[in-house]
């Protein structure tokens, strides 16, 4: 994964967004149904490209997760681009299954590269606490807690998680992956229609870190723990068998910032450096 393509190639950057219910995830999976596959697939059908075209993503949703605002890249040979760059958004259209739709396609500047290049992703959890349960037109992008929910208890927990902090005790663990990631906003607001949406933006995020969270808030909400409880399970470190990690349904990536062109090269070789938390003297 380099912050240039092959010579001969042109970066492309996909913004897109899907619906996640019918896929197994963003990554391409033997025998299951993914976005990754199903872009890749339409990208080599409308483009005729002899051999596979590979994405790389801005942040790879679970199964179920659904996006608004995601980005990826693709490398495509010069002679593939000139012929069907400005035909290839309404190519794509035609190929892609419903659920799943590109509505940008555009040259990325130099040194692109839609993971690293990367400065906050941003996610919206829905819930609602309506005894009557969730819309029935929305039941596929919000979740049903049978409980009422304070939204002011709920913000008062955020508050207590935000800045750089190691997520362990609110993540899946990987094997040589860092769980420490900066949360850079984290707020709870209800709308007029009773849904209550969470807006969890970070630099990055580690696997059910947004679906952790919100379910310790949940917990905070419904009166079951104190506002403070969420925090003292981050600084705990580990997992809490409280913190219930939420259905993926009610998790929408809304969108991904990136730097100016200037600044591109520099926040690559920032987000791969691994981090470690600074410990005062």
């Amino acid at each position: 994964m380099t912050d240039a393509p092959a010579p001969g190639h042109v970066r492309v950057r996909l913004d897109l967004s899907y619906d996640g219910r019918d896929f197994s995830g963003w990554a391409v999976q033997r025998g299951r149904r993914t976005v990754q596959g199903e872009i890749q697939d339409a990208l080599r059908v409308v483009t005729r490209s002899p051999g596979p075209l590979e994405l790389t993503v801005a942040g790879r949703t679970d199964a179920g997760v659904h996006a608004r605002g995601q980005v990826a890249h693709v490398d495509l040979p010069q002679e593939v681009w000139d012929a069907h760059g400005e035909r290839l958004l309404r190519r794509l259209a035609g190929r892609l299954p419903m659920d799943v739709r590109v509505h940008r396609v555009s040259r990325a500047p130099e040194h692109f590269n839609a993971r690293f290049s990367a400065v906050w992703r941003r996610y919206a959890y829905r819930v609602t606490d309506h005894p009557g349960g969730a819309d029935p037109l929305r039941r596929g992008h919000v979740l049903w807690h049978n409980w009422p929910l304070d939204v002011d208890a709920m913000n008062a927990a955020a508050r207590l998680l935000l800045g750089e902090h190691d997520f362990a005790a609110y993540c899946k663990r990987r094997e040589g992956a860092t769980t420490i990631r900066t949360l850079q906003e984290l707020s709870w607001e209800r709308h007029a229609d009773g849904v209550l949406e969470a807006t969890v933006r970070a630099d990055a995020f580690c696997h059910n870190m947004v679906r952790a969270l919100v379910g310790a808030m949940l917990f905070v909400g419904d009166g079951h723990r104190p506002p403070q409880w969420p925090a003292r399970v981050l600084a705990g470190g580990v997992r809490d068998s409280a913190v219930h990690v939420v259905r993926p349904h009610g998790l929408t990536l809304e969108e991904v910032g990136y730097p100016d062109a200037a600044g591109l090269a520099a926040r690559n070789a920032e987000s791969r450096n691994l981090r470690t938390l600074l410990t005062g003297c």
